[in-house]
């Protein structure tokens, strides 16, 4: 499409150059010990379509703790280039080979969405990274190995929709990615837009490789919605929003969390201006108080990240950042129960991930319980919007306009 040819020009150089300047890192690329005590996976897609997200989650892992109590802590990252069957093949190695204790990742969710059978079999915890819900609920006994270290989508939806609500939103249109993000998305703001009288009259969905939505974005534009809701992670979630604003829409556009990374914000430009989404603090640290028990976990993160990469990081490295917070607090645990290498050890370390109470880290507070594996609270959000092609706490720039 003519239209958002330079916008992906540009996505693809930054892939690009990424994957030129890191590589794809290697268990003898990370730092680590073959003497150490504690084994933990990590799978990221630092190339591929979903790398935007996947190259900062990659980025995290040499700031990850080296030791957690009494453990030394050996990394082992693979790449699995944004693709579900690589991703079974690298968890499977893993898993099998490695031997190892623990899995961070993957960065998609239907990547983890084809890997939750192993984990389960395997009786490995899984810290994953992802946006879709689907990962951990509804609880079952095969998800129940699988912690989420990022806010499900019915805490930031629930932002929003009290949003469109407030500003006088009657009619929603929704475009999401045809995948687990997507569809979760869809069902969980349906319910949501329900209780709060509004109606979805457009729906459409879209593969996160394509390179064109002009035929989906004509039937939103047709159907002349007050707002469009865009589901979508990283690149993905910019071409939308970018197609309908040339093809002259004029309503609010609000984005998921999945949208919430600075590139965001290089891509889509002046038409991502006024754009509406709810995501963690880090988004906005400036604008945050500073009594806020996240902000110098996070600043820390921002501080360490920078330091060694010479740019700041996404949210997205923040989810693999906390969960290497929340095993440094469960594997001590663990380890008075059971040895490293052991079931009997995953097991101790499932059970005393459930425990997590109060763990301040960079995305909110995590409260996890056998029934709930994600652990956030609304202290895991803002509402958040662009101003001057910047991120800035909503509230604030209204109460400043």
């Amino acid at each position: 499409m003519t239209s958002t040819a330079p916008e992906s020009r540009f996505f693809f150089r930054h892939i690009f150059a990424a994957a030129l300047t890191l590589g794809t890192l290697t268990a003898a690329t990370l730092p680590g010990t073959t003497l150490a005590q504690v084994k933990i996976g990590v799978v990221t897609s630092v190339t591929g379509p979903t790398a935007l997200v996947g190259i900062p989650q990659n980025n995290t892992v040499p700031l990850l703790p080296k030791k957690m109590g009494d453990f030394s802590v050996e990394y082992i990252a693979y790449d699995d280039a944004s693709d579900p069957t690589q991703t079974v093949t690298s968890v499977r190695k893993l898993l099998s080979e490695q031997k190892i204790d623990a899995l961070i990742g993957p960065t998609g969710s239907p990547n983890a969405m084809g890997i939750l059978q192993f984990m389960a079999e395997s009786g490995t915890p899984m810290l994953a990274p992802v946006g879709t819900a689907s990962v951990v609920l509804p609880m079952t006994d095969e998800k129940s190995w699988v912690f989420k270290t990022t806010q499900n989508d019915d805490i930031i939806a629930e932002a929003l929709v009290e949003q469109m609500a407030d500003a006088g939103v009657k009619t929603l249109g929704f475009i999401g990615m045809s995948d687990a993000y997507g569809e979760n998305w869809l069902k969980v703001t349906r319910e949501l837009t329900d209780q709060h009288n509004i109606d979805i009259i457009a729906t459409e969905r879209f593969q996160r490789t394509d390179s064109s939505v002009t035929g989906q974005t004509l039937k939103l534009l047709a159907a002349k919605p007050d707002a469009v809701l865009v589901a979508a992670t990283g690149g993905a979630a910019v071409l939308p929003q970018v197609t309908l604003k040339k093809q002259g829409y004029t309503g609010q556009f609000y984005q998921t969390h999945g949208a919430a990374l600075d590139a965001f914000l290089k891509l889509g430009g002046k038409d991502v201006e006024d754009t509406i989404l709810a995501a963690s603090l880090m988004l906005v640290l400036p604008e945050i108080d500073s009594d806020n028990p996240s902000v110098p976990i996070v600043q820390d993160y921002i501080d360490r990240y920078t330091e060694r990469y010479d740019e700041a990081p996404a949210t997205f490295g923040a989810n693999v950042y906390d969960a290497g917070l929340l095993l440094e607090a469960a594997v001590p645990a663990a380890g008075k129960k059971a040895s490293p290498g052991t079931p009997e050890f995953r097991k101790a370390l499932r059970d005393a991930l459930e425990e997590t109470t109060e763990l301040v880290a960079t995305q909110g507070v995590y409260n996890m319980t056998p029934e709930d594996h994600s652990g956030f609270d609304e202290r895991g959000r803002e509402l958040i919007t662009v101003k001057d092609n910047q991120w800035r706490l909503l509230e604030r720039t209204e109460s400043t306009d």
